[in-house]
């Protein structure tokens, strides 16, 4: 991939919307342009019929995490328009997931879209994938190196900035003592976030590391930093999952502690409508996931650069609290936010 050719493709979020519309545009319609039925998944502007394509979509997904099932859910929206076979695959361990990407690159696909997590487990692999002239893009974690790994594009939130805005509105609400709660050691973009919150929250914080993979064990530990420390008044957790934990060890605590977190699920808006949850930074996973797979047909069939090659795609961060819950919950429903 000539990457001096790619810096000269310099363009903004918005080039990526229209590009988006000119692909609609290119495709032929097999929706008549009706709207989705009524109760249905979310609507389709149309098919391709260019060739047949293979996209493996790889991820660091941890089982029982609920964050990925609308990654997928826009990945799969994205294959079924434009032609593409998707092959989904996810290991938390960063070498098995490097050994899923080889297994992508073994299959000779015709796009790998990865998270990096972990992105110096994935430097090595990466790297063959180019040499094998398959392109790759990066999607939800690794904003800070998927140009240094030679990816073509990223679809995500920046996680410090992401932090740094969670930590002000921490500021708004009157926090004078978060805990953040890390569920994966290791992973770049959740030790980001917390970094961020710290930097501009003006309270004080603690980290606190738990197994995201053992829910028990995260309640217990979260149950017992509460109980161990009465002036917590806010725990920060960095996913839906472990935020719906935190509001049971709350009350197993007999803590006063509010809770409040990155990323939603369908659960997580209906705890924010009920007040058991304070408010969510949302980055959007579905159409990281959309975006991820459509930018390799792009490329594929029109030589497109998403983000021109350069600038990465954003896709957060947004807050979800009262305000607006209710038309977050309508598309949550449906599994596309």
């Amino acid at each position: 991939m000539d990457r001096s050719s790619r810096s000269r493709r310099l363009a903004s979020v918005v080039a990526m919307a229209a590009a988006a519309a000119l692909t609609l545009a290119g495709c032929s319609s097999s929706s008549g342009g009706k709207k989705a039925e009524e109760g249905g998944n979310a609507a389709s502007a149309g098919k391709a019929t260019t060739p047949r394509m293979t996209v493996a979509l790889i991820t660091h997904q941890a089982p029982g995490d609920t964050f990925w099932d609308i990654v997928r859910k826009g990945a799969e929206a994205a294959a079924a328009k434009d032609n593409v076979k998707l092959v989904y695959t996810a290991d938390p361990n960063a070498g098995n997931q490097a050994n899923l990407v080889q297994n992508a690159i073994d299959q000779k696909v015709d796009g790998i879209a990865v998270t990096l997590a972990k992105p110096d487990a994935m430097k090595s692999v990466l790297a063959k994938a180019e040499s094998s002239g398959i392109p790759v893009v990066g999607l939800n974690s690794g904003m800070g190196e998927w140009q240094k790994l030679g990816l073509m594009s990223f679809f995500g939130q920046d996680e410090s900035v992401s932090g740094e805005a969670f930590g002000k509105k921490l500021n708004e609400v009157g926090a004078k003592k978060t805990v953040c709660v890390i569920h994966e050691q290791g992973n770049v973009g959740l030790d980001q976030r917390c970094s961020g919150l710290k930097k501009t929250f003006k309270g004080s914080t603690q980290i606190l590391y738990v197994n995201g993979a053992d829910m028990p064990s995260v309640k217990s530990t979260i149950t017992a930093k509460l109980k161990q420390d009465k002036s917590i008044d806010y725990v920060a957790t960095l996913g839906a999952p472990i935020a719906m934990t935190a509001v049971q060890s709350v009350g197993d605590a007999g803590s006063k502690a509010k809770v409040a977190t990155f990323d939603l699920n369908k659960e997580l808006t209906g705890a924010i409508k009920k007040g058991d949850i304070e408010f969510a930074v949302d980055q959007q996973p579905y159409l990281q996931g959309y975006l991820a797979v459509d930018a390799l047909w792009l490329y594929k069939n029109n030589g497109n650069y998403s983000g021109g090659g350069e600038q990465p795609v954003l896709t957060g961060p947004a807050f979800v609290d009262k305000s607006n819950v209710d038309r977050i919950a309508e598309f949550a429903e449906k599994g596309t936010r």
